[in-house]
């Protein structure tokens, strides 16, 4: 009996399924596409890995196979976003392009268009820091920007050489304002138009683009009075 007693052990527990989100097979793409989602609505400063992970549908532990840290993850993103947007631009700022230069500068917003046009949390995060950002941070979206607006600063320079936009340009900052103010329009004109101007959110900023490449041309031209080249209807 007591031998009996010696030799009894309590049957094992089974065991407790674990907690959170299963272990899901992740790729770094998927991780930067939640992590975009996560960085636009509450910013770097205040995301998470661990929220990026729940937006993800994956386990925390998991995006560190790929990245060590979010700020990781956001300069990845910029890695991700930016360089086929400036291999366009490149390509648009080839001096072999000889169509007129209003031509070539409609190109360009249509390029930030279709590059940018969908993220306005990125957009407004891109900014956010840029003038917050932590210190790194700021420098490493700067080099990606100006990346993309030297090309069509060259654009602009090569309007001026061909006689078709004033000589007294300053370049670098008709660059700043030609395409901040496109990013204005990507931002604000599909919450404010079906309420003000009437029309659904795609069709005004078609409208917003055009009419702003008009003004924006108005001031820079060497002719002012010259006619606009025709623009076409649409982004190609």
């Amino acid at each position: 009996m007591i031998q009996h007693s010696l030799n009894w052990s309590p049957m094992p527990s089974p065991a407790r399924p674990p907690r959170g989100p299963k272990p899901t097979r992740m790729d770094a793409d998927q991780l930067l596409d939640a992590a975009q989602e996560v960085f636009g609505r509450e910013g770097l400063r205040a995301a998470s890995l661990r929220a990026i992970a729940r937006q993800a549908g994956c386990d925390p532990a998991l995006i560190y196979y790929h990245f060590d840290s979010k700020e990781a993850m956001f300069t990845a993103l910029l890695a991700k976003r930016f360089p086929p947007l400036v291999e366009d631009l490149r390509r648009l700022a080839d001096p072999a392009d000889e169509r007129h230069t209003a031509l070539r500068l409609w190109d360009v917003l249509g390029l930030y268009h279709r590059h940018l046009g969908g993220d306005p949390g990125l957009r407004g995060l891109i900014r956010g820091e840029i003038v917050r950002g932590a210190e790194g941070i700021q420098e490493l979206i700067q080099s990606r920007v100006i990346g993309a607006a030297t090309q069509v600063r060259a654009l602009l320079e090569q309007g001026i050489a061909r006689g078709e936009v004033r000589k007294d340009l300053h370049t670098l900052l008709s660059t700043f304002f030609l395409l901040k103010l496109q990013l204005e329009i990507l931002d604000v004109l599909p919450v404010i138009a079906p309420r003000i101007l009437g029309l659904p959110p795609e069709q005004a900023v078609a409208e917003g683009e055009r009419a702003w490449l008009q003004l924006f041309w108005r001031g820079i031209a060497a002719d002012p009075t010259a006619p606009l080249p025709p623009l076409p209807a649409i982004h190609d």
